[in-house]
């Protein structure tokens, strides 16, 4: 939008700035005229959105303020004497004057002076940093990101008290505005990553951000039908830290509790905080555990179908895998109709109501589970399966790569019924191969075991113990790799 510049008239900006407000209109501008030391002035603010106690003692200041106190140099006495606040800044340009008010600050006009102070005493509705649901540990903070940035990045100091953790603001959205922080230390990040970063997310041209960070994620991810994450979304203030000081970049948005974590591999989203929560054997196990559970819950079910279709594959020593009785519909059948009725059943949990959930359980799990399989609807071995299937896509600590593990479970299903060996074989790989071509921001997405590097595999395979995390090699390649 064109510069629009202030004059010394206060009646000419008072008038730009009611129209461009829509005072009048909208209940919640507000328009102030005062009159301080026999100066009009006006005030600008957004009901809801500003500090009334502190906004009230700062006019209690300036009402005390006499005519020949400000008589020379009335901005500079202003800032510098009667307005005691730090959050202060003044622009000519009436039109960030505009954006600024809307986004939550105070528009101070003076008459006679061709410069708008802006008074930064905002407040947004928000909850407390409760523990985030999806990423509960047993032993360690409780502490969570909310909907307001600064919030978040002050939590994000609290832990990060490097003198070189930088927040650089962006504001993205031609009508919304939306706050946008990237976070990261200067001396471990990557120069050119940031520099990339920055500039993507400068160019995304759209009326705003409904979906928040979400919005920008596939704006900058430059990937929209492949389903698995290039960035990591974490609700936790010591996760993004501990990745900080790994080299990755942190982006906030306003509005999100969730912070996106850039750029990341496969093995990032199959971690966990309550890994490090306990000792690196308890740890190392934990984590194993989880692996286990998440190639299970890819690949299982498909391979038991596969032993179920080619029996001569099954060797006789396990050669009670299979149904008892093959039921009513075919068994690829069975499988698509219990993955979809356990979506439309996720679904349902998450728009009950809490005091209900229980009643949902219940009408879940006896009346329509176990009829299904009184009537030949489904066979016992394939709700087995599948319910090991679904443990490990529930112990999937990223919800984005579970979903996208969950497709692939349904393709290599369809392709093992279509073409039996051949097609889990050929599945496999061509899951593999797709894994192997996809980056984020530059960097593979399964390293260290595509490139293989030794050093970092045994970190991801196993936790190592927090001393020798110092000289594990970091993706980005830090300018001082021993900090």
């Amino acid at each position: 939008m064109k510069k629009k510049l202030a004059t010394t008239n206060i009646k000419d900006n008072v008038d730009y700035l009611r129209q461009e407000l829509g005072v009048g209109k909208s209940f919640d501008i507000i328009h102030l005229d005062v009159e301080y030391a026999e100066v009009k002035m006006a005030l600008f603010l957004v009901d809801g959105l500003i500090k009334d106690d502190l906004l009230h003692l700062l006019m209690k200041f300036l009402a005390k303020v006499k005519k020949e106190e400000i008589e020379k140099d009335v901005l500079k006495k202003l800032l510098k004497t009667y307005i005691p606040y730090v959050e202060i800044d003044t622009t000519d340009d009436l039109n960030k004057v505009v954006d600024t008010v809307l986004s939550g600050p105070t528009a101070f006009v003076v008459d006679g002076i061709d410069e708008v102070i802006l008074i930064d005493a905002r407040t947004y509705p928000v909850r407390g940093p409760e523990e985030p649901d999806t990423e509960r540990v047993v032993r360690g903070s409780r502490d969570g990101f909310v909907e307001t940035i600064v919030f978040n990045t002050a939590l994000t100091r609290r832990r990060v008290r490097d003198r070189t953790l930088r927040m650089e603001f962006m504001q993205v959205g031609r009508r919304s505005k939306t706050d946008v922080v990237i976070c990261y230390i200067e001396d471990i990040a990557d120069p050119k990553m940031i520099k990339n970063l920055k500039g993507t997310i400068g160019k995304i041209d759209t009326d705003g951000l409904p979906m928040a960070d979400k919005t920008i994620e596939e704006h900058i991810s430059g990937s929209y039908w492949n389903p698995f994450p290039v960035v990591r979304y974490t609700e936790r203030p010591d996760t993004a830290a501990a990745h900080l000081f790994e080299g990755h970049v942190i982006i906030f948005t306003d509005g999100s509790p969730s912070a996106m974590i850039t750029p990341v591999t496969y093995w990032h989203h199959v971690q966990h905080a309550e890994e490090y929560r306990n000792n690196p054997i308890a740890g190392a196990y934990l984590r194993l555990v989880r692996y286990l559970a998440i190639f299970g819950s890819i690949f299982l079910m498909p391979l038991w179908y596969l032993l179920n279709v080619e029996p001569g594959l099954v060797p006789n020593q396990i050669d009670f895998i299979g149904p008892n009785e093959p039921g009513q519909i075919p068994l690829l059948l069975q499988f698509l109709l219990i993955e979809v009725g356990l979506d439309m059943l996720r679904m349902a949990a998450i728009h009950t109501p809490t005091s209900l959930a229980t009643a949902l359980g219940l009408v879940a799990a006896l009346m329509i589970g176990q009829v299904a399989v009184e009537v030949g609807l489904f066979t016992n071995e394939v709700i087995l399966y599948f319910s090991i299937a679904a443990i490990g896509t529930f112990a999937t600590p990223s919800y984005e790569l579970s979903l996208a593990n969950r497709l692939v479970r349904i393709g290599l299903l369809l392709v093992t019924a279509l073409f039996h060996t051949y097609g889990y074989v050929i599945g496999i790989v061509v899951f593999i191969i797709m894994l192997a071509r996809m980056n984020s921001f530059g960097v593979p997405y399964l390293w260290p075991f595509i490139p293989f590097n030794l050093r970092a595999f045994r970190d991801v395979l196993l936790r190592s113990p927090m001393p020798l995390k110092n000289r594990r090699p970091r993706i980005l390649k830090p300018k001082d790799p021993d900090r």
